[in-house]
């Protein structure tokens, strides 16, 4: 003990005297350099006019060295939360990245298989189909991605298309070429007589109860990055620089410019500092739990990855329901539209039997449908431990960055001590009423404003509350103060600027049932029946 009492002495007559009055200002002076340039001291002086490093000896410092040292202070605990928070913001952004593009490889996937059905099952038609099914796979995209789209109309609209094409092709091949206002009458007919039977509504329904839950998940991120972002640049109370630069810089004041804070003293200047974030913390986990709840639901029809590889069989059934039903559609076709004004059938072999899949060729790649959902599964087990991040970023920040270690001097607000001795208060707003290092009022209304929407967007991964048009567009980027002002108190070397603003992203389109319409069977297993048979 008498060993490192000795050396800790040592350690404070380096760095300056810990009781005393510092003998000169030299370390001092190389230290502030390293802020910028400025006016110096050029040795020690009274301190009459500073407000927060007062002493009762001589000091180095001077008040428009001590105004720079808490903007330095301030600056530095900003770089401290942005450096603490990177990991986490990081690998939230990958993985809104790979969801998209997961969503991107799936819905071309789903794409080519259906394309390569109607090749086998239907090649008189398949190459007329190309556009259609493509337009059909872009709206579905755009949905996915935030596109303020009405499922049921471009699901409707696709099937629309699709039975001027069903009607020439399969069922009357030998028309040949019909005149774009017949094909028209065709088109106009389709939500009449219904030839896909229940096929438009369940594809609807599937894509709608999937796809919000896609969607839904990437919201969340997103929000979950705004709420990053928030506390990463959140503006700091006056009563927090103070505590701030009295922590970090006084001491300087002193000569002693190694000197660091115990650890106490620390968690009490940071926990008061961020009390507000603290308030994060229950609804931060809430948030993740919810998340995980979420993709625990996303299967069956919640599975968007099963939806879009089950598409191509669905549209092979609902053709297939319109062959069977081909004479009775064609006397409604032809009671309203008339018989076509033929033209001259270019010389193309048509043959009566495309009615039927019939040519022996290889079936769409097989793919195991598990894409996304091990994604969502890699995500998630990542960012479990980080549910723990706004309750301990206090203590984070003190033990990774600031605060002294055991065994040396220590700095306890006004001299160098070996432990410090004050009661440490523990986290959030209502435990700072005992902090006797920083005054906090309440919490910040920048929080407030982060936390209802973490409460809002917790109630919707949870399923308590259906997500309404516009809804979670609101949710990412704000409501209420279009301008995104910060609190607190700010100066003009922080170039303090409003964090929202900026154009509002396209709304979610409406949300319909989660279940599928009752009538037509409908299987995701791929369409084995169509495969070349080995025996």
């Amino acid at each position: 003990m008498a060993v490192l009492w000795t050396c800790c002495v040592f350690l404070a007559c380096c760095c300056g005297s810990a009781l005393g009055s510092p003998k000169n200002c030299d370390k001092v002076r190389e230290v502030f350099m390293s802020l910028g340039p400025s006016q110096l001291l050029l040795g020690p002086t009274t301190g009459k006019d500073l407000q927060v490093c007062m002493s009762k000896n001589s000091t180095c410092c001077t008040k428009k060295m001590e105004e720079k040292y808490q903007v330095a202070a301030r600056r530095q605990i900003q770089t401290h939360l942005q450096a603490s928070s990177s990991g986490l913001k990081l690998l939230i952004s990958r993985y809104v990245a790979a969801f998209q593009e997961t969503f991107e490889v799936l819905i071309r996937q789903a794409e080519n298989h259906t394309n390569a059905i109607f090749h086998m099952s239907y090649p008189n038609m398949a190459d007329h189909a190309v556009s259609t099914v493509g337009e059909l796979f872009t709206d579905v995209g755009l949905f996915l991605l935030g596109s303020e789209l009405s499922v049921d109309e471009f699901v409707q609209r696709f099937f629309d298309a699709l039975f001027p094409l069903v009607y020439k092709h399969l069922i009357n091949p030998g028309l040949g070429d019909v005149s774009p206002g017949y094909a028209e009458c065709v088109r106009s007919l389709s939500r009449d007589v219904r030839p896909f039977g229940a096929a438009p509504g369940l594809l609807a329904d599937q894509i709608t109860s999937s796809g919000v839950s896609g969607k839904l998940l990437l919201q969340a991120l997103h929000l979950s990055i705004e709420v990053i972002n928030t506390t990463d640049h959140l503006q700091l109370s006056r009563e927090c620089r103070r505590a701030l630069l009295k922590m970090q810089f006084c001491p300087h004041c002193q000569g002693l410019t190694q000197s660091k804070p115990c650890r106490g003293y620390c968690l009490n200047v940071m926990r008061g500092c961020l009390a507000s974030m603290a308030e994060i913390d229950t609804h931060w986990r809430e948030f993740v739990s919810s998340l995980e709840g979420l993709s625990a639901r996303m299967h069956g029809t919640l599975d968007l990855e099963q939806v879009l590889l089950g598409v191509h069989t669905l549209l092979h059934h609902a053709v297939g329901h319109a062959l069977e039903n081909g004479a009775p559609l064609s006397k409604q076709v032809q009671k309203v539209c008339g018989p076509p004004g033929r033209k001259p059938a270019e010389s193309v072999s048509v043959r009566h039997s495309s009615r039927r899949a019939s040519l022996p060729l290889q079936a769409p790649v097989k793919v195991t449908g598990e894409a996304f959902t091990s994604k969502r599964r890699d995500f998630l087990r990542t960012l479990r431990p980080y549910s723990t991040f706004y309750g301990s970023l206090a203590d984070q920040l003190c033990d990774r960055y600031l605060s002294s270690g055991d065994g040396w001097l220590c700095w306890n607000g006004t001299s160098m001590v070996e432990s410090y001795t004050v009661r440490v208060v523990g986290s959030g707003v209502r435990a700072q009423s005992a902090n006797p290092e920083v005054k906090v009022k309440g919490t910040d209304p920048v929080i407030n404003q982060i936390i209802d929407k973490l409460k809002h967007i917790n109630q919707l991964l949870q399923g308590k509350s259906i997500p309404k048009l516009g809804s979670l567009d609101q949710i990412e980027t704000g409501s209420g103060d279009g301008e995104g002002r910060y609190s607190g108190e700010c100066d003009d070397e922080d170039g303090c600027a409003g964090s929202g603003g900026g154009e509002s992203k396209s709304k979610v389109s409406k949300v319909f049932k989660s279940l599928p319409r009752s009538g037509m069977k409908y299987t995701q297993a791929p369409c084995h029946f169509l495969s070349p048979h080995k025996s």
